[in-house]
């Protein structure tokens, strides 16, 4: 299905598209890892970039900011390939610090460090030399809040970022409590979430879109 944006009854002062990054090899723990995005990833997040440029003259989208990780790195290149965008990169979209099990094959984190899993951690536990899910939570709704302001003078602007950013954010916005033992929103590989924003209030208007 082709998804066209439609008008709402409030003013919407801001679009914010969340763009999950293509897909990477999932046989290494994901997080802080520095690896790259498989060939597969690169052909959704192409596909992905055809549709966004298709649609751009309705989209507008005016500026593209990405986590700095590799993987959302290359998506944002990938997507800013076809829309030619100004485009900056930070550490506050990156995805939750899953310290020294970044990067580390998932059989040898499995041997390494048994039982120490995402939803297996407690609230206030921190992965080992990373984050624990309270502190990861906080920082997103902090970091997002803070690049809301930042780029106030844009009406729509691409975030590229992870699946566990975007689950937070939409679990902020729509009030629904957000704990690592429950996935309130899902998105797959180089999927499209949009926000909108008003004046006072925030709201999820797309989640989890596939370009096809």
């Amino acid at each position: 299905l082709i998804y066209d944006i439609m008008q709402t009854i409030m003013e919407v002062t801001m679009k914010i598209f969340l763009i999950r990054h293509g897909e990477d090899d999932e046989r290494y723990k994901g997080g802080w890892n520095r690896l790259p995005l498989i060939n597969r990833g690169k052909k959704q997040v192409s596909k992905l970039a055809n549709y966004l440029a298709k649609r751009q003259k309705d989209f507008k989208i005016e500026k593209i900011v990405s986590s700095d990780i590799l993987r959302t790195r290359q998506t944002a290149k990938i997507i800013n390939n076809k829309l030619h965008l100004p485009i900056e990169f930070t550490r506050k979209l990156r995805e939750m610090n899953n310290g020294v099990l970044a990067g580390m094959r998932v059989k040898d984190a499995i041997k390494q460090y048994p039982g120490v899993y995402f939803r297996a951690l407690k609230m206030d536990e921190r992965y080992p030399g990373g984050e624990s899910p309270i502190e990861f939570k906080e920082r997103v709704i902090k970091s997002f809040n803070e690049l809301l302001e930042e780029n106030k003078d844009h009406e729509t602007v691409a975030f590229v970022t992870h699946n566990g950013v975007i689950n937070v954010i939409c679990s902020h916005i729509t009030g629904k409590v957000w704990t690592n033992k429950v996935r309130n929103f899902k998105a797959d590989y180089a999927s499209l979430t949009i926000i909108n924003i008003t004046e006072d209030s925030k709201e999820v208007e797309l989640t989890n879109f596939k370009a096809r």
